[in-house]
């Protein structure tokens, strides 16, 4: 079982980031290591080129993000940690995927819909063609399985209509993967505004938790998360209860247990007040060790700019039998 996945460094990282995807990446690299396999995970700087973006802030941005990833316990001797940057086979087999993706397939993407109608000054063709680069990003390293929030799934259905596609004209040169989605906190949304998700781009900053917010921060945002009038309160997970239905997702997937666990430990709570403390103890007692490393990793670039380099010699040891593969198939390139 081989693993890859990204996260963009565009802008802070916050709770839904965390536990949609950066617990699940140490998940899988302890599962994958344990097995012998592989375990592949992507600073994806040129997906944040989608939309405006400042360079010296890029430069930023991907730090923060690998001191972050770092500090929750991702291991470069037990994963390969890389900048997507770094690997140009991404890019190229982004070009020859490109080639069997559809039009059509990409005019109904829901993410390029939802951004280049925010995009006012230009909607630039690589928001467009995303989701064959991130085809590529997983293909490339013919990985089996892709842990990503619930909002990527139809960029992964995608990838695989790509991958089969691929192989029904050339051979089976790729890999179809497979989509995993978290059984907890799939889906973390807006603590102001359930209905929406946690989002650092077009959330409210009251109901955004950042991993790097300071503990009393995270206390004061989830006292103020907004719930319901129902009298007397009733803590149960239910969809005409959605700001409730929230605070419970997050609390089982900060203690690591199931919902109806949290409601069974929450029966004797005097409100909603009660809840909301316990999701914040829960939360800081996540993050507290994150933040705590988090520091001390960030201050040495030059370590971070190691790690990828590392990170990098091995990743382009897949990624170029791959493409080699890929050339041959399609016709391009010397002769094998």
């Amino acid at each position: 079982m081989r693993i890859f996945s990204g996260i963009q460094p565009t802008g802070r990282k916050h709770l839904g980031n965390y536990i949609g995807a950066i617990v699940q990446y140490v998940e899988g690299q302890h599962r994958a290591a344990a097995a012998g396999d592989i375990a592949i995970f992507c600073v994806v700087d040129l997906h944040a080129m989608t939309v405006p973006w400042n360079p010296v802030e890029m430069r930023e941005r991907v730090y923060d993000t690998a001191a972050i990833l770092l500090a929750a316990g991702l291991d470069p001797e037990q994963c390969i940690f890389i900048r997507q940057s770094d690997i140009p086979e991404h890019t190229e087999l982004a070009w020859h995927m490109g080639a069997v993706t559809a039009h059509g397939d990409l005019n109904r993407m829901h993410q390029f819909k939802e951004k280049s109608a925010r995009q006012r000054d230009l909607v630039s063709a690589d928001l467009f063609t995303y989701p064959v680069l991130m085809a590529a990003d997983v293909l490339a390293y013919r990985a089996n399985e892709v842990p990503v929030g619930d909002d990527q799934r139809q960029h992964v259905e995608l990838m695989r209509d790509v991958a089969q596609r691929f192989n029904d004209r050339f051979g089976e040169i790729l890999v179809v993967p497979e989509l995993k989605i978290p059984e907890l906190g799939a889906r973390i949304m807006d603590l102001q505004d359930p209905t929406s998700k946690m989002s650092t781009t077009s959330g409210s900053p009251e109901g955004t938790v950042y991993v790097l917010d300071d503990a009393k921060t995270v206390e004061k945002k989830f006292k103020r998360a907004v719930t319901d009038s129902d009298d007397p309160p009733r803590i149960v997970r239910d969809p005409s209860k959605p700001g409730v239905s929230n605070l419970i997702d997050i609390l089982a997937a900060a203690r690591g247990t199931s919902f109806a666990e949290v409601e069974a430990s929450l029966a004797d709570a005097r409100g909603y007040g009660d809840l909301k403390v316990a999701t914040a103890e829960a939360v800081n007692a996540l993050l507290d060790p994150v933040r705590d490393r988090y520091t001390a990793l960030r201050a040495d670039e030059d370590v971070l700019e190691a790690i990828f380099a590392a990170g990098a010699a091995k990743a382009r040891e897949i990624t170029r039998d791959t493409l080699a593969d890929v050339r041959q198939a399609i016709g391009v390139g010397p002769r094998g």
